[in-house]
């Protein structure tokens, strides 16, 4: 089993970056097996291997931001295209129950280090206030209860380039599109889901002119819309508008209803309630009309890429690896291939039903590291 993933991981790394430095891509590996023993930067597991750090620190040093996205790039596709070209040669219905969606959202990632690159002041919806940290922008692919992540990019409000995350996500989009054409994907046939703060026209019309016909963005409390020939604020109709109880394929109190607004112009709305207390509401993007099982169905897999920023925050430690300057995407291609060994490992029957967390625990408990690095590693230190 561990050779198996090891090879896929090894393989993939030889046949598209064949200029690369071996042991420094062992150690990347190195470093991502760790994390299921307790170990979450270089340093934890220098001192549990009772070697120098700077043997790692030197190793990692040797990737530029270059490499290290591209790397980043290619082993999420790879992963993702696995699941994803089986899915899209089967029927709408059968990609719908699989609940295939791309998934776009952001995480703060809270930092206190003034030389860690791309930190800056932003707001966290943790914390409910700004902070000091790093935004991470993430495109994340669901399918069968899964989030497996396409394309991560940390957004800076410092140097030269446009950082407007509206120009982000296009060229973000852009790329997969076309690293998915070559995998002979198309991409845009999938739907996309937001939060409120990507809703814009603009942004819709490019969406659109991109060739994604499925869009669902959650809406603003402050949007005015015009149903049945009056006018208010979206805050105000969650209070008027009667929700119907449970029906098929909703299993929440709702209410699908079209409305006129000045900048969108005529749209269907989605109105649901999460709590007793709360309501919300989708906006649909889409270039045709939906009913509202289509739009619910594909709305209810957004919280999976929430899911994948906990597992990066709460599992993984991302916080807990700083490396300065570079190492930001070093720390994050560390992090995914943790997260993209563990999935591969639940694959197999004895995993197949348990939680990231189990899963770690067994391995932690049944393996010791010192012989699964010496036996599928080869690390010059790791032979003194």
């Amino acid at each position: 089993m561990w050779q198996q993933e090891f090879t896929w991981f090894f393989a993939l790394f030889h046949h598209e970056f064949r200029q690369g430095n071996r042991i420094a891509f062992e150690v990347l590996m190195t470093l991502a097996l760790a994390h299921f023993f307790g170990f979450f930067n270089p340093k934890q597991l220098a001192d549990f291997l009772d070697i120098p750090h700077q043997k790692l620190y030197a190793q990692l040093r040797d990737w530029s931001v270059y490499y290290l996205k591209e790397m980043l790039l290619c082993f999420m596709i790879k992963q993702a295209v696995e699941h994803l070209k089986p899915a899209l040669q089967k029927s709408a219905a059968t990609q719908s129950r699989a609940g295939l969606t791309l998934s776009i959202d952001n995480s703060v990632m809270d930092r206190f280090g003034k030389l860690l690159r791309c930190t800056w002041n932003w707001y966290s919806g943790r914390y409910h206030k700004v902070i000091r940290g790093q935004d991470l922008l993430g495109i994340v692919l669901t399918i069968n209860k899964m989030a497996l992540p396409l394309h991560l990019l940390f957004c800076s409000k410092q140097g030269r380039y446009n950082t407007n995350k509206a120009d982000v996500l296009i060229s973000m989009l852009s790329r997969l599109k076309s690293a998915c054409d070559r995998e002979g994907i198309d991409l845009t046939q999938v739907p996309l889901t937001m939060d409120s703060w990507f809703v814009s026209q603009p942004l819709r019309q490019r969406l659109h002119a991109l060739g994604f016909t499925k869009i669902i963005i959650a809406g603003k409390s402050n949007y005015t819309f015009t149903i049945d020939g009056k006018k208010q604020d979206a805050v105000q109709w969650k209070k008027e508008l009667v929700l119907h109880e449970p029906t098929w394929g909703i299993d929440v109190p709702s209410c699908r209803v079209r409305a006129q607004n000045p900048t969108f112009g005529t749209l269907i709305l989605f109105f649901f309630q999460k709590t007793t207390t709360r309501s919300y509401y989708l906006m649909n993007f889409s270039c045709v009309s939906m009913r509202g099982a289509e739009i619910w169905h594909i709305w209810k897999q957004h919280h999976l890429i929430e899911c994948f920023w906990k597992i990066l925050k709460s599992i993984f430690h991302i916080r807990s690896m700083q490396l300065q300057g570079h190492g930001l995407y070093t720390a994050l291609l560390i992090k995914v291939f943790a997260y993209l060994l563990v999935i591969r490992l639940q694959a197999h029957r004895p995993f197949s039903k348990l939680t990231i967390t189990q899963i770690m625990r067994n391995l932690s408990r049944d393996h010791d590291l010192r012989t699964l690095l010496t036996a599928h590693f080869h690390l010059p230190f790791l032979a003194t």
